[in-house]
């Protein structure tokens, strides 16, 4: 027996702490299988890896046979060697020396508004304090509560809610590994056992089965009952619940599936905090990084997106449409116009979900907020002669911003209202064609589009 109290003939349980000492929730196969270790019936040979310093390499862990002792280092002063203790080796060396970071990454295009502050403060302070956020679809929620644990450096849980979720989802079960039957920790004890940060994502899915969750949420800890185990939280542990309603249920329809939450556990959560969407002026930073990450910045249709966005949310709350526009639709938009370079097809893309009427509702309210997108009632559509190709059949169409209109119209463009461009005949282009050369993008002879 050495000091961390695994023996060099170590049985499953004294394998599974060393592992767990180190962060692991089960035992890596390469030892467990490892049949040159067995020692006799749930039994292993490990002296090996307690009595050497080295740690094997990702390679040699792949073998069913120990690791060959690695050559002597170089003399090296002793305040340079750090210090390791024997079970944090042997957790080590099971593992091939990798550890496992859940600190979620920095997104570069989020700007941080509404409660990030108060989530802030509350991680920071690395007490248990259940949090329950609640909001609209597509709002940031769970990005928030993300992007406090990437600031922080904190080590984040995030686990997506159903009807279907269980106790064994949550807490762990049994899993068939190899042949054997091995108990493997749930996202909440693991997050417990590591002092992280727990999010459940969309909790007003779940069913009366989240309620195994309750002595979880009064951080002291919980029973293990299948392997007779008890785990209290390490320090710095706390959860955050998200949900489109109060976990009070859901009567306007929008958010199926979504329950009546147990009185008893929405109690557990100290506080609630509700999430608007951005103001307008923070969505719109939000939309121009993302246009900038995407190297296609446009300030003119950020602006309109914003506009139109905030016109159809104070619809809907006075129950005029059915639907919103969330800020993450925004994203989706401004990432569809970073692949098509085209306001009005990023538009169609985004709205498409919707039902016919609203969507038409939807782009007609947009087309009354940028005029680039439509013609103004005024303006001389294309005739139809012209399209069918009689005269001259050649038609030219311009890439041309609505500040610009003005400029091609007086050389004599059209608008055509069914490619919603200006255009003009070969003709005229031929007449004046440095004029018209800044604008020209393509030509449509006989139907085939040709790059001019």
């Amino acid at each position: 027996m050495i000091a961390t109290g695994c023996p060099s003939i170590a049985s499953y349980s004294d394998l599974l702490t060393a592992a767990e000492h180190g962060g692991w929730s089960c035992i890596p196969a390469w030892v467990r299988c490892d049949a040159n270790r067995k020692a006799g019936r749930g039994m292993w040979d490990v002296a090996d890896l307690i009595n050497g310093s080295a740690v094997p390499s990702k390679s040699a862990n792949a073998k069913t046979t120990p690791a060959p002792s690695a050559p002597a280092p170089a003399p090296v002063a002793a305040s340079a060697v750090p210090t390791m203790t024997p079970d944090t080796a042997l957790a080590l060396s099971m593992t091939a020396g990798e550890s496992e970071s859940l600190v979620p990454s920095k997104i570069g295009t989020y700007v941080p508004w509404g409660n990030f502050d108060d989530v802030e403060r509350i991680i920071a302070s690395g007490m248990f304090y259940p949090v329950f956020i609640t909001g609209l679809s597509g709002n940031g929620k769970t990005t928030m509560v993300d992007q406090v644990c990437a600031q922080q450096k904190r080590e984040l849980f995030r686990v997506n809610i159903t009807a279907a979720t269980d106790e064994d989802d949550l807490l762990g079960g049994f899993r068939l590994i190899n042949g054997d039957t091995v108990w493997q920790d749930g996202p909440v004890v693991s997050a417990m056992k590591r002092g992280a940060v727990l999010l459940l994502d969309e909790i007003d899915l779940a069913s009366h089965q989240i309620m195994c969750l309750q002595p979880v949420l009064e951080g002291k800890g919980v029973f293990l009952k299948k392997i007779g185990t008890f785990v209290k939280p390490a320090d710095g542990f706390t959860i955050f619940a998200t949900a489109n309603t109060k976990g009070k249920g859901d009567e306007s329809g929008k958010f199926t599936a979504t329950n009546i939450l147990n009185e008893a556990f929405l109690d557990r959560f100290p506080v609630t905090l509700e999430q608007e969407y951005a103001p307008k002026t923070t969505e719109k930073k939000i939309v121009l990084k993302v246009m900038k990450s995407l190297n296609h910045e446009d300030k003119d249709f950020a602006k309109n997106l914003v506009e139109w966005s905030d016109m159809i949310r104070k619809c809907y709350a006075e129950d005029a449409v059915d639907e919103i526009i969330t800020t993450r639709r925004l994203v989706n938009i401004a990432t569809a116009f970073s692949i098509f370079n085209d306001r009005m097809k990023a538009l169609e893309m985004a709205t498409a979900r919707f039902d016919e009427t609203t969507r038409e509702a939807f782009l007609s309210m947009y087309g009354k907020i940028d005029a680039t997108v439509r013609p103004d009632e005024e303006e001389e559509s294309m005739p139809d002669v012209l399209r069918e190709g009689l005269d001259d059949g050649e038609i030219v169409y311009f890439d041309c911003s609505y500040d610009d209109k003005d400029k091609v119209k007086a050389l004599g463009a059209m608008w055509d209202k069914v490619e919603k461009k200006w255009c003009t005949t070969m003709g005229k282009v031929r007449t004046n064609e440095d004029a018209f050369s800044k604008w020209t993008q393509k030509i449509n002879r006989d139907g085939q589009w040709t790059v001019l």
